[in-house]
């Protein structure tokens, strides 16, 4: 059994940041991608942020330079660093991750739980 867990979501003012933090737990062999996916009301889900297993990241434009993705393998933990932000980052934010658990080759994609972040003007 494999669980993310995501923390980090909050009500914050335009211009400031939250970091998001997704911790996978359970019966892992390996973990490759991980990363975040977004969705607002009344809009599709949108990716976020990826950052592969050697650490190579890729970014939705419009976060760009605002935003940042990490990982600390040690802690299968990811964390999504969100700098500069506005309102129209308001949404839930959803974590993946793409797991092998023990005894199998296989790889799944996980999902967190989401967490609401909600940006001010």
């Amino acid at each position: 059994q494999v669980q993310l867990v995501e923390s980090g979501g909050d009500l914050v003012q335009a211009g400031g940041s939250l970091r998001l933090s997704c911790a996978a737990s359970g019966n892992i062999r390996r973990i490759n991608d991980m990363g975040w996916y977004r969705q607002a009301p009344g809009k599709q889900r949108e990716l976020v942020a990826i950052i592969t297993r050697g650490g190579s990241t890729n970014f939705a434009d419009s976060v760009k330079g605002r935003f940042t993705i990490s990982r600390e393998d040690a802690k299968n933990t990811a964390y999504l660093q969100m700098n500069g932000l506005k309102p129209e980052d308001t949404a839930v934010y959803y974590c993946y991750a793409v797991i092998s658990g023990t005894g199998t080759l296989t790889f799944k994609v996980y999902w967190g739980q989401g967490t609401q972040v909600t940006v001010s003007s």
